[in-house]
């Protein structure tokens, strides 16, 4: 049995549990859908994902039980219930342990916290095994233009040290940053990446950086290590590239930057202002292709 059939199989285990997180998920379910015993199921998962089928499915029920208590007005034993916990006082004590606070008063302050966001075993396989796959080079790809305000607003943001890409970044804070910024309530749009002016580094600290873009009034609890910084109002040109399989991410990403090299702004009566806003990236997700901003500036007519 290849290694890839073997992560696939803990991949449908995944996908089972995200379809099913609300019912009662037994070791037979993912053994079925693994095509494993039970017994080799469990020990596949384990080794594949780092976790057991047990606290996977409790830190991915946990983590869908936050958005609902951070985004509607449930009671708390109601969201206990809908996430397959017996008693308020059992998913009080293991939702204070996952997150290091009670979920009553996580559904009061709604601060960031750490959630679980585990990617699935075989996105994480290809992507190692850039070579088992490429991308068509026979046309031409499209990369889709356009022009967007962003408002005065701040960003809080975690600085690393040297870093000026994403996986140097990674190596330096961690890859978990993603999941507190996507805790944060009161996001204007979804955490980026960034690329910040100099004006905008600490020394000592990295240009690269991950954030999410909150309101100037924002006022919630700033997460041990992070920044809130200001930025003001800035015009932001927006590149987005075809849609792609998501192991070939890295491919999708340098296909826009190929095109950001011969890219001309004065084309659309604009010029590129590098230290006027920090340039940034969204997440890559397939289905929507690789999507960077980069600040410019109108031309005088």
């Amino acid at each position: 049995m290849s290694s890839l059939e073997l992560v696939t199989a803990v991949t449908r285990m995944q996908e089972y549990i995200d379809a099913h997180i609300r019912d009662l998920i037994t070791m037979k379910n993912l053994a079925t859908v693994s095509g494993y015993s039970p017994w080799h199921a469990a020990r596949l998962f384990k080794e594949v994902t780092g976790s057991t089928p047990f606290d996977y499915i409790r830190a991915l029920r946990l983590t869908k039980a936050a958005y609902v208590l951070r985004d509607g007005d449930e009671k708390v034993i109601d969201v206990a219930l809908d996430f397959v916990f017996d008693s308020h006082e059992g998913f009080t004590r293991a939702f204070t342990k996952e997150f290091g606070i009670p979920p009553k008063r996580y559904s009061q302050k709604k601060p960031p916290i750490r959630l679980f966001m585990p990617e699935k075993a075989l996105h994480t396989y290809l992507s190692n095994h850039k070579g088992e796959k490429t991308m068509s080079s026979e046309k031409a790809k499209a990369i889709f233009v356009q022009v967007i305000e962003r408002p005065a607003r701040k960003v809080l943001l975690q600085r690393g040290k040297k870093a000026d890409e994403y996986f140097g970044y990674c190596e330096e804070v961690g890859c978990d940053v993603w999941s507190i910024l996507c805790s944060v309530k009161e996001s204007l749009y979804e955490p980026i990446g960034m690329w910040l002016p100099k004006h905008l580094i600490k020394p000592g600290t990295s240009e690269y950086v991950q954030g999410v873009e909150v309101p100037l009034d924002y006022a919630n609890v700033i997460p041990e290590g992070f920044d809130l910084i200001d930025l003001p109002p800035c015009t932001m040109m927006v590149f987005q590239g075809e849609p792609y399989d998501d192991e070939l991410y890295q491919e999708a990403i340098r296909e826009v930057w190929e095109f950001l090299d011969k890219f001309d702004p004065t084309l659309y009566g604009y010029a590129f202002a590098p230290q006027a806003a920090p340039r940034f990236q969204l997440a890559p997700m397939g289905y929507r292709g690789y999507i960077e901003a980069r600040p410019v500036e109108k031309l005088n007519k």
